[in-house]
C-alpha cells in the first residue's frame, strides 16, 4: 500500500503505472490485430480475437492491482454471482464520474467476457486507446442526426445496418457491451438544465440503447442493469488516483432480453413502449441510490468485497 504517500504524489505514481500497464499490454493487442490482417482466415481471425481479449482482461487484472496497490477504497460489488463468461451481455449503467469506467471493467473482470463501449468514429484517431479499440473490433459507429436525415433521407437506417455488419463477427466469441444510458456525466447544472424528474439521474436516452439491441439483433443473451454509487460525493479521475475515493458501491440486476424489446425506433407505438419500460427501470435506478447511500451511510456491507 502507497497511501501513505501523500496524495500528489500517490497520483503521480498511479497515472504512470497505468500508463506502462498499457503500453506493455497493448503491444501484444497490436501484434495479434497485424496478425489478423495479415492471414485472412476466418478461424485464425476468432483465434486472434480471442488472444486479444486475454490480453485485455490482463491489463484490466493489472489496472486492479495498481488500485489495490495506490488506495484504501472500499468496494462493495453486488448482483455479479451467476454470470458467465460464455454470455453475450448488453451492460446499462449511470454515468457520474471518468471513474466509472474502471469501475464496470473492475466489477465485471472474469465474471463477463470482456466490456467493450459502441464508440463514435471520430475517437478511432485518439492516440493509443483508439488504435486499440479498432484492433480489438469495437464496435464504431456514426449516428446521423433527426436534421442530417432530413435533408439526406436515402442514408436513414443506414447507421443501425453498419453497425449491425460490424457486429456480426461477435457471433463467434462471446462479448459484453456497455452503454452509459444518460450519454453524459452527471452533474447539478446538467440535471437542472434538463428538469430531469429523478432525484440522482439525468434522463435516459431510449434511442441509444435501442440502437445497440437493433445492431446486435439476437445476439445479447441478458441485459446489466448497473448502479454505481459514490457514497462520500462524485470525485475526478485525478483524486481517484490520489486514493481519495473512499468507497464505491456496485448493484447489478439481471434482466432477460425480451422480444418487446427489439424493433424499429421509428415506430412511434414501439418508441413509446421502449421509452416506457426504460423510463421505469429509471425511477427503480432512482431509488436504489438512495437506498444504497443509506445502507453506506448506516455501515451496511451487502455484497463482494474487494
Amino acid at each position: 500500500m502507497l497511501s501513505f504517500l501523500p496524495g500528489p504524489v500517490v497520483g503521480c505514481l498511479s497515472f504512470l503505472m497505468y500508463v506502462v500497464n498499457t503500453l506493455f499490454w497493448t503491444t501484444p493487442i497490436f501484434t495479434m490485430a497485424l496478425l489478423k490482417l495479415l492471414i485472412p482466415i476466418k478461424s485464425w481471425g476468432v483465434l486472434c480475437n480471442r488472444s486479444m481479449n486475454f490480453f485485455a482482461t490482463n491489463w484490466i487484472t493489472c489496472n486492479g492491482f495498481n488500485q489495490r496497490l495506490t488506495s484504501k477504497t472500499r468496494w462493495n460489488i453486488q448482483g455479479v454471482e451467476g454470470l458467465s463468461l460464455k454470455e453475450k451481455y448488453l451492460v446499462l449503467s449511470n454515468h457520474q464520474a471518468w471513474v466509472d469506467v474502471l469501475v464496470l471493467q473492475r466489477a465485471f473482470n472474469y465474471k463477463i467476457p470482456f466490456l467493450m463501449f459502441f464508440v463514435k468514429q471520430e475517437l478511432i484517431w485518439m492516440p493509443v486507446l483508439g488504435q486499440v479499440w479498432w484492433a480489438m473490433d469495437y464496435p464504431f459507429v456514426k449516428r446521423y442526426s433527426r436534421e442530417f436525415l432530413e435533408k439526406n433521407p436515402h442514408l436513414k437506417g443506414k447507421d443501425i445496418e453498419t453497425t449491425r455488419k460490424a457486429c456480426e463477427k461477435y457471433r463467434f466469441i462471446p462479448v459484453s457491451i456497455a452503454n452509459f444510458v444518460e450519454g453524459t456525466r452527471f452533474t447539478i447544472k446538467k440535471h437542472l438544465k434538463q428538469n430531469s424528474p429523478y432525484k440522482n439521474l439525468l434522463k435516459p436516452r431510449a434511442g441509444g440503447i435501442s440502437f445497440a439491441l437493433s445492431a446486435m439483433g439476437d445476439q445479447f443473451h441478458r441485459i446489466l442493469n448497473v448502479t454505481i454509487v459514490y457514497p462520500q460525493g462524485i470525485k475526478t479521475f485525478w483524486e481517484f488516483l490520489c486514493g481519495k475515493v473512499g468507497e464505491i458501491r456496485v448493484h447489478v440486476e439481471d434482466i432477460p432480453v425480451s422480444k418487446k424489446l427489439s424493433g424499429n425506433y421509428e415506430d412511434i407505438e414501439f418508441r413509446k413502449r421502449f421509452q416506457n419500460w426504460l423510463n421505469a427501470l429509471w425511477e427503480e435506478k432512482d431509488m436504489r441510490i438512495d437506498s444504497m447511500r443509506h445502507d453506506a451511510e448506516s455501515g451496511i456491507a451487502d455484497g463482494t468485497h474487494t
